[in-house]
């Protein structure tokens, strides 16, 4: 992935190497929740409602030097997401919209949000509407390439993209419309609901890539590919198979790595915002 002539987005948190007692306390309970809810729940109500109130993480001084490896995967972070930034502005524009761009938090190992409490880098990537930030541990991307099998650049830009994808959802009111119709029906329902909300997350994803190759023609021979093998180890069935030898589908909340990937390359291909509406899709055809 040709990234480096991107320009760096100034919205970006670097809160790398600092002081774990940053974070505060209470964290131990949420961790053991999460690890779990890392392989078939949405994590993201739980920390709306847990520790709300929850403070910005103190001013400190960075605690250690970052290496050169990580530079580098902090200038890669900030050049992805001007090219995200620039493409949902133009979008956006063209629905008679303003793009608000969201801030990039990445930390290391543990993190306090503003809207959404404590959260550890088990949980994975996260975007929380409340404070409209998306939340990394670049360490992810090392295991997306060692446990997931799916190296390359752009199957990290993937994941970052799926989740200012979520930002683009909070932004077009879709996020809180789901949220309010889960608090109306049973869990299966209410899972059925999320796998919507991440599939259409998915699609936004590809959207952002089809126009990023438009303007900038930064994807090499096997990228896309890239992209479809991270979004197909990180869907609901093959982190079940992985975790528990079986899956249950009603406890879904992502999608399937079918799904997903056919999600993504829609995007991919259309590039057309109005084609990813899987609200409308009938359960059989998501």
């Amino acid at each position: 992935m040709r990234w480096q002539s991107g320009r760096e987005s100034g919205n970006v948190e670097d809160r790398r190497g600092m002081s774990p007692a940053m974070v505060g306390g209470g964290l131990g309970t949420l961790v053991v929740i999460l690890l779990g809810l890392f392989f078939g729940i949405d994590p993201r109500p739980l920390l709306q409602v847990m520790n709300r109130g929850g403070g910005p993480a103190a001013q400190q001084q960075r605690q250690r030097e970052l290496t050169p490896e990580e530079e580098r995967q902090g200038e890669f972070a900030r050049r992805l997401l001007g090219m995200t930034e620039d493409v949902w502005r133009d979008q956006f524009a063209e629905m008679g919209k303003r793009y608000q761009e969201p801030t990039l938090v990445l930390f290391s190992g543990q993190v306090s949000t503003e809207g959404c409490g404590f959260a550890s880098s088990a949980v994975g990537p996260f975007y929380c509407p409340a404070d409209q930030r998306v939340y990394i541990d670049l360490t992810f991307y090392d295991e997306l390439e060692r446990r997931f099998k799916a190296p390359g650049e752009f199957a990290r830009a993937y994941v970052l993209a799926h989740e200012v994808g979520h930002h683009v959802q909070n932004l077009l009111g879709i996020s809180e419309e789901v949220t309010r119709a889960q608090r109306q029906v049973g869990q299966a329902e209410a899972n059925a609901l999320s796998v919507r909300l991440e599939l259409q997350a998915d699609f936004l994803a590809g959207v952002w890539a089809h126009h990023i190759q438009e303007r900038e023609q930064v994807l090499e021979p096997g990228d896309i590919e890239s992209g479809l093998r991270a979004a197909t180890a990180i869907g609901d069935d093959a982190l079940q198979k992985q975790a528990q030898g079986y899956t249950v589908p009603d406890s879904f909340t992502h999608g399937t790595s079918e799904q997903r990937a056919r999600w993504f390359i829609r995007g991919f291909k259309t590039g057309d915002i109005d084609q990813g509406d899987t609200f409308k899709v009938d359960a059989a055809d998501l």
